[in-house]
């Protein structure tokens, strides 16, 4: 059960806190600053929070003045950052790039979560360096459950997709290997090249999309920082 009555201090810290440090709270936050505004979109970035918890954090961030509950005209609601929302960005990037810099990568990547993981590449992934046509891209984890095994990103008109079932397209490439590789290069610990000379990736498709995939895979937003430790 969660402790409701605040820490009872003064302090902007701990009046910051009461909002942004219950459980998942952040990391609702996060979704929004990348761009998330619908209630499905939000809870495939937290796959591991329940509906319910998820509701009751945005009725909490809407309360606090930091996102706006528009409704629309399917009877959804949109949500949306508010100015002071929007201040938290550098807040929320600051905290990834601690993460990013000091938390030893065995543990980051202890806590391996396909869903998350495609469904952050299908947001940055960049269709630049495809083909101008569209282009199927079968993710194969053959360690997983076979209800996790497979995801496929559709890429068509600068619009990419994730699928968790066969589209039905042809598959421009399929890209083989271990969750944990997957997730390595996706945050900037290794490189796809490294990968596949090591055997932890198999790249078997389109030459130009195969050799190109450095480039239109994109990385994680903290990618870019650099480590402090082995």
């Amino acid at each position: 059960m969660e402790d409701s009555g605040g820490y009872g201090q003064f302090c902007p810290v701990a009046m910051a806190a009461e909002i942004l440090c219950t459980r998942w709270t952040t990391l609702v936050v996060r979704e929004l600053l990348c761009g998330s505004t619908r209630f499905n979109d939000l809870r495939r970035g937290v796959p591991r929070m329940s509906p319910a918890l998820l509701s009751k954090r945005l009725k909490q961030l809407e309360k606090a003045g930091v996102i706006v509950t528009t409704p629309t005209a399917s009877g959804t609601h949109e949500y949306r950052l508010s100015p002071a929302g929007e201040e938290l960005r550098p807040i929320v990037m600051s905290m990834g790039f601690w993460g990013h810099r000091w938390v030893e990568s065995r543990l980051s990547l202890k806590n391996l979560d396909p869903s998350l993981l495609m469904w952050d590449m299908r947001r940055n992934l960049n269709p630049q360096p495809l083909p101008p046509r569209r282009c199927t891209i079968q993710f194969q984890y053959p360690e997983l459950p076979e209800a996790q095994k497979n995801w496929w990103l559709v890429v068509e008109n600068g619009v990419v997709d994730l699928c968790g079932f066969d589209p039905g397209y042809e598959v421009d490439l399929l890209v083989r290997g271990s969750l944990k590789s997957m997730t390595a290069v996706w945050m900037g610990m290794a490189a796809v090249s490294r990968e596949i000379d090591a055997g932890r990736l198999e790249l078997d498709g389109e030459p130009s999309i195969a050799s190109a995939m450095q480039k239109w895979l994109g990385l994680s937003g903290f990618a870019g920082g650099s480590r402090q430790v082995a």
